[in-house]
């Protein structure tokens, strides 16, 4: 399950530039918790990113938060109980 949120136009400094840039924020459970898992999201992630958006890959910086069961509510309850 994948959910995307897109925030254009907000003002960002990225490497002391305010050229175009992106952050792209990834939070899953089970998922991003290795440095393994994350050098393969990374890439493809970079992949779909600088063509999409036409940045270079020194403008996009990616983050991974890996999530526990309990720290998500869904259905009145935590994704541990479903």
């Amino acid at each position: 399950r994948v959910n995307v949120t897109v925030r254009s136009g907000l003002p960002m400094v990225l490497s002391g530039s305010a050229e175009p840039c992106a952050q792209l924020l990834v939070s899953s459970i089970g998922v991003v918790g290795s440095a393994e898992q994350n050098q393969r999201h990374s890439a493809r992630f970079f992949d779909v990113l600088t063509a999409k958006l036409g940045l270079g890959p020194e403008r996009i910086v990616i983050r991974f938060y890996p999530l526990e069961p309990w720290q998500i509510g869904k259905n009145r309850t935590v994704m541990t109980f479903l």
